[in-house]
């Protein structure tokens, strides 16, 4: 593959990525229609209906809340890992996050396995990990090019 092809390829992912965040944000909002019937129930509503003997107890609501709620945080917190991984695949940053994040993906069928799958594919060529390795900015040396002596490092010894 070319780098322009690669390139393509990674702006591509990102794009998807956004796009699946979002799609797994607006689902994981859904279960705010069970917290309201927890609410009615914790509530007594369906007593005032009338329907006193066959009415569920109040832990029942409380249940249906909490676990609602669970859903809700944990959906919107993949929605958030999901897009960053689009924001740092288009950054060409984090490889191992991306694929991480990618194996998570194909966990959400089928959208999020198709996605996954394609980004695992993208993310594991030879020429992609080179354009994640020459993206990073960290000016490294090795330690035996390194001649001089830190005087403002306390763990730097004069003797070495």
């Amino acid at each position: 593959m070319t780098s322009n092809q690669d390139t393509e390829h990674l702006r591509l992912l990102s794009i998807f990525h956004y796009i699946v965040a979002g799609m797994v944000a607006l689902g994981s909002l859904f279960p705010l229609l069970h917290i309201a019937m927890g609410v009615a129930i914790i509530a007594g509503t369906f007593k005032e209906l009338g329907h006193d003997a066959q009415s569920p107890p109040a832990f029942f609501g409380w249940m249906i809340v909490g676990l609602s709620a669970f859903v809700i945080v944990s959906g919107l917190a993949m929605a958030i890992v999901v897009a960053m991984a689009g924001q740092r695949i288009q950054q060409n940053r984090s490889h191992t996050f991306c694929l991480v994040v990618a194996g998570l993906e194909c966990l959400f069928m089928p959208i999020g396995t198709t996605l996954g799958v394609f980004t695992i594919v993208v993310l594991t060529r030879p020429s992609v990990k080179e354009l994640f390795d020459g993206s990073q900015t960290v000016d490294s040396q090795s330690p035996d090019s390194n001649s001089e002596v830190d005087d403002h490092n306390p763990w730097c010894d004069a003797s070495d």
